[in-house]
């Protein structure tokens, strides 16, 4: 600004000489031109008197000190005005002296008169904001201007200067101009079209479901697809993909590489797909801030099976952390099943009754008040298959308000006979937890083998149907679609207590354990019992003097103790009771060769109670392998040797790591994280794979057609077709008339008819 003033001064003075030599050369001219010194009309008589003031008004705008006033005087939103005020009151005081006219030509100037420079015009810059009419303001740009000026002058050096215009915010914005403007010219190239073995290599991808229906494994379509992909060894899918794209892709595997050629093809043709062709949005909106869980599970108590215990503890512990809304869905069973199902002739009339008896148990092991709601849904029990089968659409007991997050405990079984709507179109989110092998139980009845081979693929079909992540407990489990092996069990924590009370005891110098080994578990030669006789008579006189206590209930029990006594075992048979139970405190050592289990609950509390546990090498135990009293046998002779180096020394103490591990909360915090709860909980939505194409990020499930969602949709379409058959539901082993419930059920949990859209109990 101050160059500015000056430039006006310098255009002033200029303008002075112009109009200086304009009049010299008009004297020189041939026309009459009268001087100004010589008297003359009255109008030359005013600009000599006017001349003294002119001068003032010059030497005062021409000063040093004009461009400092200038600055000072500029305020916000300014325009620039010529003052002419001073020269104005000039003339008009003068004319009122006199009472004359001054003439001007009809460009403004004056006709005669001393010479009026452009410099001595006063020029200010006024404001037009909020305060007093023509008050001068000082403006805020010129202050931050000077003192901008000012830093720059104390800089050393001109590094400092660079440095500071080098991290400048102007600077970075430059810098990320050309960076897009880098990108947009470098995703302006053109995508190379798929070829052959491209295509076939996606259609075998995602032909996965169908083939692993059909029986081919799965490392077998890895295998082709890999082959498939190979073909471009010399120009490899990497190559085949925009410059800059292989360098983040190397890390990539082979099934990945071709998901993000699929998805920058398909995105270079501005195709945009939304979802699978046989699913619907979910109804449910977040509302409160919080999640709805629903833990819909097969079994519940008394029945003590794992199935009716395990998911109460999930329930209780996933509402304890109070960021979850939890349902636990259980079926509720006619009086006439209760009497089959639950122990010691105990029975409810009501749901309301066996709520009650649930919590009270519950809340007794925990130690805290269980804030979960229990429903119930109607259930038939199976003498054949020895299970509760679901009667009619589960789905609809649990209104569509809530239907957010659903927990399949033993999905295969909820499923065999479903009719109704498909989990995973009802709920955001299905996690499966399978609990059972039950193939390996399959496999010892009559033609088993081929009855196995058909619930094989029906396990598969209905778990890929209708459940969106599935868990298997240990690898001893049917390897189902969607899996992952992971133990979300933990022990009941009265045991945990236990284990530290005898770790105590053995501190103080005191003997924990008076006793010698024991058995416990549900007397059908399928729980191990085979297996346990079978050693002990192999190897009875190697094991002579040793003796077994066996507890346990069950339908073989007669038929488990004559073999026994007919063998000459050293077995004492008595009644099963409560693990926990203060008998089984003294014992040292837990025997179990059972193969059949998923994950040995029984195991899991010995080695929490301090005990030895022996048992056998295989996929159940696996969890178990890492505890020092934990003690597995490949071959009988290595049985042998096991129960005799249990029995002659003393278990170690649980370190605070290992107590940990068998807890609930570990297990909860394992299930949260396997499962992908944590993601659907924290509302992540990273169902969708995201790969970088370009350096440009593309969202694969947004950009690819997942063929397997449109096989999952239609295996649910078929299954919903053909149990909605009452003569196929018969021929492959269904209770007669559990497509929807009875009039007991309609009776006892206030239901209307299946026929009619009804209220559900407990909501």
């Amino acid at each position: 600004m101050r160059d500015r003033a000056n430039s006006f001064k310098h255009f002033a003075s200029s303008f002075d000489r112009e109009l200086e030599n304009f009049l010299n050369s008009a004297s020189k001219s041939t026309f009459s031109v009268p001087s100004i010194r010589s008297s003359g009309p009255p109008e030359i008589d005013f600009v000599k008197r006017l001349q003294p003031r002119l001068s003032e008004i010059r030497r005062a705008y021409s000063s040093p000190d004009f461009s400092r006033k200038v600055l000072e005087k500029w305020s916000p939103r300014p325009k620039i005005r010529i003052d002419l005020s001073a020269i104005k009151n000039a003339i008009v005081s003068d004319e009122e002296e006199r009472d004359g006219v001054v003439g001007f030509d009809e460009g403004g100037r004056l006709r005669r008169g001393r010479r009026v420079r452009f410099k001595d015009f006063k020029w200010e810059w006024k404001g037009d904001g909020s305060g007093e009419e023509g008050q001068l303001r000082d403006w805020e740009p010129i202050r931050a201007l000077k003192t901008r000026l000012r830093e720059l002058e104390q800089k050393s050096s001109s590094s400092e200067i660079f440095e500071s215009l080098k991290n400048s915010e102007f600077v970075e914005k430059v810098r990320s101009s050309l960076v897009s403007i880098y990108k947009d010219s470098t995703d302006s190239k053109e995508v190379p079209p798929l070829d052959v073995p491209e295509l076939l290599a996606y259609f075998v991808k995602q032909s996965g479901p169908f083939l692993d229906q059909l029986g081919i494994r799965r490392d077998i379509s890895e295998k082709v697809v890999e082959n498939l992909s190979s073909k471009r060894n010399s120009q490899p899918l990497l190559g085949s993909i925009p410059a800059g794209e292989s360098s983040i892709m190397e890390s990539s595997s082979i099934s990945d590489e071709l998901d993000s050629r699929i998805a920058s093809v398909l995105q270079s043709t501005g195709h945009h797909y939304d979802e699978g062709f046989w699913t619907d949005a979910p109804k449910y909106e977040l509302s409160n801030g919080k999640r709805n869980v629903a833990i819909v599970t097969t079994a519940s108590l008394p029945w003590m099976t794992g199935t009716a215990v395990n998911p109460l503890f999930r329930a209780a512990y996933l509402s304890k952390t109070a960021n979850q809304n939890v349902t636990l869905l259980v079926p509720w069973l006619c009086r006439s099943d209760q009497e089959l199902v639950y122990p010691n002739s105990l029975t409810f009339s009501s749901p309301e009754e066996q709520e009650a008896y649930i919590r009270q148990w519950i809340e007794e092991r925990v130690g805290f008040k269980a804030d979960f709601r229990i429903s119930f849904y109607p259930g038939k029990f199976s003498k054949e298959r020895r299970s509760i089968i679901p009667a009619g659409d589960t789905t609809k007991f649990i209104p569509s308000k809530v239907a957010d997050i659903a927990i399949l405990e033993e999905p295969e079984h909820l499923n065999w006979y479903h009719h109704g709507k498909r989990w995973t179109d009802k709920f955001n989110h299905v996690v499966g937890i399978v609990h059972t092998n039950y193939l390996e139980y399959i496999k010892r009845e009559k033609n088993g083998a081929i009855q196995a081979f058909f619930v094989k693929h029906i396990n598969n079909w209905v778990t890929r149907a209708y459940c969106n992540k599935v868990l298997r407990l240990s690898a001893a489990t049917q390897d189902l679609p969607k899996s992952q092996v992971c133990n979300v069990h933990g022990v009941n924590p009265r045991f945990l207590k236990i284990g530290e009370k005898v770790a105590a005891e053995r501190e103080r110098g005191e003997q924990s354990f008076t006793k010698g080994a024991y058995f416990l578990g549900k007397m059908v030669w399928a729980k191990g019992y085979k297996e346990l006789i079978d050693l002990l008579a192999k190897h009875k006189n190697d094991l002579d003097g040793f003796k077994l206590d066996v507890f346990g209930n069950g339908e073989d029990a007669n038929e488990v103790q004559n073999v026994a006594k007919k063998l000459d075992l050293n077995l004492n048979f008595m009644k099963g009771k409560d693990h926990a139970d203060d008998s089984f405190h003294g014992y040292k050592v837990f025997i179990n060769p059972s193969v059949s289990d998923v994950l040995c609950t029984a195991t899991a509390e010995a080695l929490a109670m301090g005990k030895f546990v022996v048992c056998a090498d295989h996929p159940s135990n696996e969890f178990f392998r890492s505890f020092p009293n934990c003690l597995t046998y490949k071959t009988p002779e290595d049985f042998v040797m096991k129960v005799k180096e249990a029995m002659a020394s003393e278990p170690e103490p649980l370190t605070p790591e290992q107590i940990y591990n068998l807890s609930w909360e570990a297990a909860t915090h394992r299930f949260i994280k396997y499962s992908e709860l944590d993601r659907v909980l924290n509302n992540d939505p990273g169902n969708s794979k995201l790969d970088q194409t370009n350096g440009k990020i593309v969202p694969k499930s947004i950009s690819i057609p997942n063929l397997a969602n449109a096989i999952d949709g239609g295996l649910a379409f078929a299954h919903h077709c053909l149990t909605g058959n009452e003569f196929l539901r018969l021929c492959t082993g269904a209770i007669p008339g559990t497509r929807d419930y009875d009039k007991q059920h309609c009776k006892d949990l206030h239901l209307l008819p299946p026929q009619v859209q009804n209220p559900i109990y407990g909501w």
